[in-house]
């Protein structure tokens, strides 16, 4: 097992990273994986889904599971469990986001859509997974939202009110079972390098007739790290939350944005 420095306490802990087959979610498995974690990996595109898998099992030598499917499916949502023999001991809840859309663009049935994706759907896979955590008297629960739950950005308004009203409903319960050493904790993703920020300065480029180094460039400068997050670093705090050492840590929701956010709360 290729392993981190420092040893977080969940290694043969059952992890399930939902939407993981690249981005965030992949970078949350693969540190997980790191750990010593049984990581069950999920995503629509089999191909990318297996190529993932057989990644993080080449780089961490982890027992790396997979389910392939929409994490919005009562079935797939079923398979994810199964195949963490049905005692899930870390869940990272992730969803793919509504895209950039402006609000007089916005129907009823996007709305429905957002809040479906990003609200519903990881509130169902909590109720699924809790009492088998306060049962086994521990637990950690990952909800991968978003920057703009602190920031609200136009185009996103969808997004950033389903990972609210996410947010809002399940830091209550965290206080309702934070005694059986089961937590639940958010992360919140500024500016990370993945292909999505890339393929979003990419549209931006081509609209405003810049060079894609130009956008990335003034993008980058915003930023008072003066850079865009890597997403393994985006996935060690995840790790981080999942351990052992972070019982004591519940309710919160950690930005992780390079400074870009100005407030103090």
């Amino acid at each position: 097992m290729k392993g981190s420095d420092m040893d977080l306490g969940i290694a043969g802990r059952r992890a399930v990273v939902c939407a993981s087959s690249a981005g965030l979610g992949k970078a949350c498995a693969m540190e997980l994986a790191r750990a010593g974690a049984v990581v069950v990996l999920n995503g629509r595109r089999a191909d990318v889904l297996e190529s993932a898998a057989q990644e993080i099992r080449d780089e961490t030598g982890a027992d790396v599971r997979t389910v392939l499917g929409s994490v919005a499916e009562p079935d797939v949502q079923e398979a994810l469990l199964a195949a963490a023999d049905g005692a899930v001991d870390i869940l990272v809840n992730n969803n793919g986001g509504p895209p950039f859309r402006a609000f007089t663009d916005v129907d009823d049935e996007d709305i429905r859509a957002g809040v479906e994706n990003n609200m519903i759907t990881p509130i169902a896979l909590t109720r699924r997974v809790l009492d088998g955590m306060v049962e086994r008297r521990f637990g950690r629960i990952i909800s991968i939202t978003s920057a703009s739950v602190k920031t609200p950005i136009a185009g996103l308004d969808v997004s950033s009110g389903a990972r609210a009203g996410l947010t809002g409903f399940l830091a209550g319960i965290a206080r309702e079972v934070a005694h059986a050493d089961v937590t639940i904790n958010f992360l919140l993703p500024g500016s990370f390098d993945t292909d999505r920020l890339q393929s979003g300065q990419s549209l931006t480029a081509e609209a405003s007739d810049r060079s894609i180094d130009e956008v990335r460039g003034a993008a980058a400068a915003a930023i008072p790290a003066k850079r865009f997050g890597q997403p393994e670093e985006f996935g060690a705090a995840c790790a981080f939350l999942a351990s052992d050492r972070a019982g004591y840590i519940t309710g919160q929701s950690l930005l992780i944005d390079g400074g870009a956010y100005r407030g103090i709360l």
